[in-house]
């Protein structure tokens, strides 16, 4: 399927998953990468090292394009870039828009910026600045989203800018491909899909808690750090909910020294990535201190399975799942679902 997405990155379908913390590592990307899609390395919680080591890995399992998702104010991002550069990765994904120098050096060196934005406004100030193409994720996605549909946001967004975009937030199969094409995107993005996948390191137990869920067991909650953020419905995200302002913060704190350690980040180092929140996305202390809450609460459920002490991101669309495929039979369903639907329509 050629769209605008596959000429640019160089993949054979307009299929992303997205970098999800402690989901998206060398096996998932690598497994979407070789099914025909574009497969994004999450490095938010990673060393650097790690990174390192999760590139080589993603390349000898793998001869086709992918990208990395970076922190853009991650105090080392310039340095995380220069490894992209380094290693020939093809694109660099952003949850938080890059700067105009890192933007460009990127680009000079012929590595493809695809930052995700979650507003018009952000779309085209990225765009002023030269990014290769955005990402839409409209309220139904899982982790930390806004509060506009991504049938009211996407189609915004196309019209606001000239360059491709990817829909995220909702998708799930050749239906809403079909659907995010003729509202002029370029591509789907797909976070909670692909953790549930054969392929992903998800524990099964918590994969049969996504798979159990319904349309309406997802909840939006400002308990785990502070900003918008989509998860199930769990014990664990009702106590946040009616737990004192004053205990949350107390665990934050708790998590953020747990969070220092695991990623040998120093804690001059936290300071200055949270003045640098502070500047670029006018947080308050209390945001940057429970900020702390989510790698650790996702990576207690994520990746030790413990459904009752950790969080859960997803999309709206975990209601609507059942199986777990591998990547290469999701993706080759999704495009010939999408064909067969654009045929008939036409």
């Amino acid at each position: 399927m050629d769209t605008a997405l596959t000429r640019l990155v160089g993949v054979r379908h307009p299929v992303v998953q997205t970098g999800m913390g402690w989901v998206a590592g060398p096996r998932l990307v690598s497994a979407v990468a070789n099914a025909g899609g574009l497969g994004i390395l999450a490095s938010a919680t990673m060393t650097y090292e790690e990174l390192e080591t999760a590139i080589a890995e993603v390349r000898s399992r793998t001869e086709a394009p992918f990208g990395v998702n970076l922190r853009a104010d991650a105090v080392d991002a310039k340095d995380r870039a220069e490894l992209l550069i380094r290693t020939g990765v093809r694109v660099a994904s952003f949850a938080l828009a890059p700067s105009k120098e890192l933007i460009a050096r990127l680009k000079d060196a012929g590595v493809v910026v695809i930052p995700s934005i979650g507003a018009v406004r952000h779309a085209e100030k990225v765009a002023g600045w030269g990014v290769d193409a955005v990402m839409v994720q409209g309220g139904e996605g899982g982790g930390h989203t806004g509060q506009v549909a991504t049938t009211v946001l996407l189609p915004s967004v196309v019209d606001a800018v000239d360059i491709p975009v990817i829909a995220a937030g909702g998708f799930f199969d050749g239906r809403g491909l079909a659907a995010a094409l003729a509202y002029g995107a370029a591509g789907i993005g797909m976070g909670t899909r692909f953790l549930l996948t054969q392929e992903s390191t998800v524990p099964q137990a918590v994969k049969d808690a996504y798979l159990a869920s319904g349309l309406t067991d997802t909840v939006v909650t400002t308990r785990v750090d502070g900003m918008p953020h989509r998860v199930l419905r769990t014990d664990l995200v009702a106590a946040l909910e009616i737990s004192g302002r004053a205990r949350g913060l107390l665990r934050a704190v708790g998590n953020a020294a747990r969070f220092r350690s695991l990623t040998n980040l120093s804690w001059r180092g936290m300071i200055r990535e949270g003045l640098a929140m502070r500047h670029n996305h006018k947080v308050t202390w209390s945001q940057l201190i429970m900020a702390a809450n989510t790698p650790m609460l996702l990576r207690e459920g994520l990746v030790n399975g413990n459904t009752d002490a950790g969080v859960l991101a997803s999309g709206q669309v975990a209601g609507a799942l059942k199986d777990l495929p591998t990547c290469a039979e999701l993706i080759t369903g999704i495009v010939t679902d999408a064909e067969a639907i654009l045929r008939k329509l036409s």
